[in-house]
């Protein structure tokens, strides 16, 4: 898959919004039909996201809808109408509040029939954002429900809201939280849907930093979900794309650290590939499998040349 590192959300009904994010630094571009958009222009803004994707020119960036739930009477329509107007262009469908397998089913099953409906070839993909109490405890069952997922996302307001967490922030995305928990107060949260996430070959991506102005803010909360395994993270703000780009980016120093541990076990004699001495410091497979992880990313980005085996 193509690296989700920043992944822009925009409200569906603004069109001039779309051009702008279309030409940004973001690696995923995701048109919101959800919360962004009022209750009243949900028909306009399904219509707006159609005429983007189809004219605009997406510059190879990786795009995505983010629907309305399934439990409104927008959910099918969103997917009937745009996987319908735009099967080849869609990337994948965003989910919201996904609560069990079931959800992810019918989408499995809606998308299927659009695509045998327009004879097309190319796969719509599902992310599924992981936002309730219910969603965190069915995740595993979720993250087996379909051949078509390509991540899970953590939606940190919803998930406050329905386990009764108290609103500490104006915007109650991950602001303040260091003020009121002596650790990281969503850890087990993330780490739990981090878990069925890669059990399964997906990426896990984590919730938006509500104060766009909050750069140092950002910059720690981008850390953070980055050293508990996630591949990205989702910006309200262009102002967010370079700093959480530059988070979810391997820098040189390791990049460097992996080509060593790589080219020693490349150099290394077939019998002594189990562990060995590197600068002093054992290493071992499970740090080889770190390192061959951490290359392959570098490489996607352009950042590291060919070179290394996998065997």
């Amino acid at each position: 898959m193509k690296p989700r590192r920043s992944i822009l959300s925009v409200p569906g009904q603004i069109a001039k919004m779309h051009a702008k994010a279309a030409a940004s630094a973001a690696d995923v571009i995701m048109l919101d039909l959800e919360d962004s958009v009022p209750l009243d222009a949900k028909p306009a803004a399904r219509a707006q996201v159609i005429t983007s994707i189809t004219q605009l020119d997406w510059h190879n960036k990786v795009l995505t809808v983010r629907i309305n739930g399934l439990d409104t009477p927008f959910g099918y329509r969103d997917l009937l109408e745009i996987g319908e107007a735009a099967p080849t262009q869609l990337d994948a469908v965003v989910i919201p509040k996904v609560n069990d397998a079931g959800d992810i089913h019918f989408v499995d099953r809606m998308l299927a029939g659009v695509e045998m409906h327009s004879a097309s070839d190319h796969t719509i993909g599902i992310e599924a954002s992981i936002e309730t109490a219910q969603g965190l405890a069915q995740v595993n069952s979720i993250a087996s429900a379909s051949k078509r997922l390509k991540a899970l996302v953590f939606g940190i307001a919803d998930y406050s809201a329905s386990v009764g967490a108290r609103l500490i922030s104006i915007s109650g995305h991950g602001e303040m939280e260091e003020q009121i928990y002596p650790g990281h107060r969503w850890h087990f949260a993330i780490s739990r849907m981090v878990m069925a996430a890669k059990a399964r070959g997906m990426l896990a991506i984590d919730a938006p930093y509500g104060n766009f102005q909050d750069t140092d803010g950002l910059r720690r909360s981008a850390a953070i979900a980055c050293a508990l395994g996630c591949d990205g993270k989702w910006a309200i703000h262009p102002a967010q794309i370079d700093t959480i780009n530059r988070t979810f980016t391997p820098s040189l120093e390791e990049i460097e650290r992996a080509a060593k541990v790589l080219a020693a076990f490349q150099q290394a004699d077939a019998n002594q590939r189990g562990a060995m001495a590197v600068e002093g410091r054992m290493v071992d497979q499970a740090t080889l499998r770190l390192a061959r992880r951490l290359y392959a990313q570098a490489q996607d980005l352009g950042l590291a040349p060919e070179g290394y085996t996998q065997k």
